[in-house]
């Protein structure tokens, strides 16, 4: 139970720090430990090989090989003979240069067209990474902020219960209250307790859901302040999102880059059935200390030409390879239509959110309000004796009850801007920002 208590206060002194970290220390922090980020940094470098490789495809390869051999023969002539017969011993060098231009290759062009797409996609890949580590820093941001008021609020709520309970138990042993509110007050305080154990457990995993993100723990975060403005969506039309987010959401446009790439991979493999054609050039040069017959040489040979290759019959697995493509294709574009209609829908839930959101944290503040004044009201009834102990107690847990929703409102609101900004493929540091500007 003390360790309980000690950790709380320990909660209380960091979330009162005067240098508290702030959601945006806690995002520069990510933009360098985050894990996540840094695989998608890597991936998004891979990606942009791609467009060099596909390239390559369209320009000349020059090879040099070079050679050296010992030659060892014995001959003999069958019949009359103008070279010497015996045994031959000697030493061949050579070196050949060897260029080849592609000049028609229908794949290769296909294939430089995926390769431009693919870097186009990795860098939205990574650009969508970098929207995700923002909406996952301001997730575990406030999951530990809700957390640390759960804990909070439940070390008060076991407070105020353990006076109603003394209250009680001197109440019946000056005979004038029943054993009755010593007993509902004590099953409180035993539920309270268990409930600030469990807060206090969730505050210390939400706290490491932060450090997996930064790579240590939190040493204090700052609060949301309680002056924090309720602004709408602009615009304020949920269509216009909806529009938006169609067109400009990053998971779109990726799969639309995949639908693309798909386009290419089919002519690539439709490519396999065309003639290749290729400008071809060589220059040797050679040498001998001997041969066959006797005598050693020096060769320098050049050439140039064009090379024609026609594909006639492969088995049957270019063909094969271009039903595959084409199924790949129809596939991929069943994909888009399905990230269309999910970003639509997320889209409407953020809008909703904020909307919503609004409400409820109006409504929720105002019925804070309302059962503040009725536990006043109740502990004055206890006083004059038109109120039990046990309705206190109910008036304070309607109170915590609203405090508890109050607080997990108004960071499902902030939380709604954020991923309806990101639905629409537009959020951005600057908008996290802007929250950062509401804490404390």
């Amino acid at each position: 139970m003390k360790r309980f208590t000690l950790a709380l206060l320990i909660s209380a002194t960091f979330a009162a720090s005067a240098d508290a970290a702030n959601l945006m220390d806690i995002y520069r922090e990510a933009l360098t430990s985050d894990a996540a980020l840094a695989s998608a940094k890597a991936a998004y470098q891979a990606g942009q090989e791609k467009l060099p490789q596909g390239r390559a495809l369209l320009l000349p390869s020059v090879n040099l090989s070079a050679n050296s051999t010992w030659n060892q023969m014995d001959i003999q002539y069958r019949g009359p003979s103008s070279f010497p017969g015996g045994q031959r011993d000697y030493n061949s060098n050579g070196a050949t240069l060897s260029l080849s231009q592609p000049l028609y290759r229908r794949q290769n062009w296909a294939q430089y067209e995926q390769g431009k797409l693919l870097a186009a996609q990795a860098e939205m890949q990574y650009a969508s990474a970098q929207q995700e580590l923002i909406l996952r820093v301001a997730q575990a941001y406030f999951d530990a902020l809700l957390a640390q008021d759960a804990a909070a609020l439940a070390g008060a709520q076991k407070q105020a219960i353990s006076e109603q309970l003394a209250q009680a138990k001197m109440n019946f042993e000056v005979g004038t209250a029943t054993i009755t509110d010593s007993h509902e007050a004590q099953a409180r305080f035993d539920l309270a307790n268990a409930s600030e154990i469990a807060a206090l457990n969730d505050l210390e995993m939400k706290q490491r859901a932060l450090e997996k993100i930064i790579g240590k723990l939190p040493q204090s975060l700052a609060a949301l302040s309680t002056s924090m403005p309720l602004q709408g969506p602009e615009p304020g039309d949920m269509t216009k999102w909806v529009e938006a987010a169609e067109q400009n959401n990053l998971q779109v446009q990726i799969q639309r880059a995949a639908v693309e790439i798909a386009n290419q991979e089919v002519a690539r493999n439709r490519g396999g059935h065309h003639p290749t054609l290729d400008l071809v050039a060589s220059y040797s040069d050679t040498g001998a200390t001997g041969s066959s017959f006797g005598v050693g040489n020096d060769t320098k040979a050049a050439a140039i030409g064009l090379q024609l290759n026609l594909p006639l019959y492969q088995g049957g697995a270019t063909s094969s390879r271009v039903r595959e493509a084409v199924a790949n294709q129809e596939k991929s574009r069943h994909d888009l239509e399905q990230a269309v209609r999910q970003t639509a829908l997320s889209t409407r839930e953020a809008y909703f959110g904020v909307t919503s959101g609004i409400a409820q944290v109006n409504a929720l503040e105002q019925a804070l309000i309302s059962t503040q004044s009725s536990l006043d009201s109740t502990k004055l009834g206890l006083e004059v004796g038109v109120r039990t102990n046990v309705d206190v107690l109910n008036a304070q847990q309607q109170l915590f009850s609203a405090k508890r929703d109050l607080y997990k409102a108004r960071y499902s609101y902030l939380l709604s801007r954020l991923k309806l900004k990101s639905a629409a493929g537009s959020l951005a540091e600057d908008d996290l920002q802007q929250v950062n500007q509401w804490l404390k």
